[in-house]
């Protein structure tokens, strides 16, 4: 890090200095916000979210509240009324492709018949393109080592292309809804090979999407230098963005979503807003955390089935000793799930057949152990007994791994499943509201005179 910002040394600032006084004149003391009854991150003391909305899209269920204390639940996930258990269950049962048909499910409401579902990936297919030069001047000219930004800035930058971008009618919205959502995993695969010749020295390879693959056949096709892939990946894969399409109002990417739409403002920008919340590690990028943590697990542990070793690092882990000295054990805890994660239970249970004989086996036996021993470590930590399951992205990362996905596009993938849930979350405020989301709060700053430059 630059420790001057300017053009040479008598024109320079130190940055230390700087932020010294930044620390010094933005620090609230913890106890202000008990003084003051504020609520930090919206959530209650007990770590329940405070309600600021109501609605009929997903119903993210882990817990019930009896006489004001919060008791455990079985982890629901609720899709328009229809539990994510039968939605997966039911693409097993005929042996299909289900994220498209979640996607008509959150826009437009109810279940798609057969006929639905089959104009409706013909109308994914036809938007399957991206504008005359954009890959050129978007992204080949101007690489990035994130991804993620370069998705966000790909959607900014539809909005030039867009003839009719600011129009917030609800015939054009949702057809802006579903040109993002069949082009953003084009930007996603191509910003990735872009990314691999310019950073990483490798070569990349530019496929064609195909109109009669599904949206996960399409991401394997185009990652692979062979296009190859197998069945069984394509559907894992497709199970994965089935998961992650939507989960609530609540979740800091769709109300990032929900709050932008509350302006007026345009899509692109609305959208665009959900990717930068999700890239955060304490959002979507945690699954990334999550192989990071593991990788680290790998190279201390001696033994990886040896229970008491591994408890042993997770405590040094849980004290800021290991790891990257944030105290935490991620993939484990939720904001609203407590005795389990439906997610998770799901994509172990599809998942776990699949990993048998592979090479990361034994790093999903590692994550099951982590999963069974960090409820003791936080008790042995904190004292108290806690509830706490793991999350999907305890073994979401994994699932990708195995599948030959780079761990640079495992937040990406989160994003263009989401983005089904942000499109829905968006129309939704915009038929349902007309009033901006503008919370509020308490000033703290002290009365201060004035004082003329020449006598500073």
């Amino acid at each position: 890090m630059n420790e001057t910002l300017g053009t040479n040394k008598a024109s320079s600032i130190d940055i230390k200095i700087l932020c010294e006084q930044s620390r010094k004149y933005n620090y609230i003391v913890p106890s202000d916000f008990e003084k003051y009854g504020i609520k930090r991150g919206l959530r209650n003391a007990d770590g329940t979210g405070v309600p600021v909305g109501i609605t009929r899209i997903c119903n993210v269920h882990g817990y019930l509240i009896d006489e004001g204390e919060r008791i455990p639940q079985e982890g629901q996930l609720v899709y328009r009324g229809v539990d994510i258990r039968d939605i997966i269950d039911g693409c097993a049962a005929e042996g299909r492709y289900g994220f498209e048909e979640v996607v008509w499910l959150l826009l437009f409401g109810t279940l798609p018949n057969k006929e639905q579902v089959g104009l409706f990936q013909e109308l994914i297919a036809a938007n399957r393109v991206l504008p005359d030069n954009f890959v050129d001047d978007l992204i080949i000219k101007s690489p990035s080592r994130n991804i993620m930004n370069k998705m966000a800035r790909s959607v900014l930058a539809l909005y030039s292309y867009d003839e009719n971008p600011d129009d917030i009618s609800l015939e054009n919205v949702i057809r802006q809804s579903i040109e993002i959502l069949a082009r953003l995993p084009l930007i996603m695969v191509e910003a990735y090979q872009v990314k691999r010749r310019a950073y990483d020295n490798k070569s990349m390879y530019f496929h064609t999407a195909k109109a009669n693959l599904s949206i996960s056949q399409n991401i394997l096709r185009m990652l692979r230098p062979n296009k190859q892939f197998t069945e069984d990946e394509a559907r894992l894969l497709d199970l994965c963005l089935i998961l992650h399409a939507e989960h609530g109002g609540g979740n800091n990417s769709t109300f990032a979503t929900r709050v932008l739409t509350s302006t007026g403002t345009d899509t692109y920008a609305s959208i665009a807003a959900g990717i930068g919340s999700l890239k955060g590690f304490r959002h979507g990028g945690a699954n990334h955390k999550v192989q990071a943590m593991l990788e680290d697990m790998k190279a201390n542990i001696k033994n990886y089935e040896d229970e008491d070793e591994v408890f042993a690092y997770l405590m040094k882990m849980v004290n800021g000793e290991v790891g990257d000295g944030s105290g935490l054990i991620y993939g484990m805890g939720h904001a609203v799930y407590t005795l389990s994660d439906p997610r998770a239970l799901i994509l172990k249970s599809h998942a776990e057949k699949l990993m048998v004989g592979t090479e990361v086996e034994q790093d999903y036996k590692l994550l099951n152990l982590v999963e069974k021993l960090t409820p003791e470590v936080f008790f042995k930590k904190r004292g108290e007994r806690k509830v706490l399951c793991a999350n999907v992205d305890m073994y979401s990362g994994l699932v990708y791994q195995m599948l030959g996905i780079p761990p640079e596009l495992y937040t990406p993938i989160f994003a263009v499943a989401r983005t089904a849930g942000w499109c829905a979350h968006r129309i939704e405020e915009i038929i349902t509201s007309s009033k901006i989301i503008r919370p509020a709060y308490r000033a703290l700053g002290r009365s201060a005179q004035y004082i003329p430059l020449s006598e500073r």
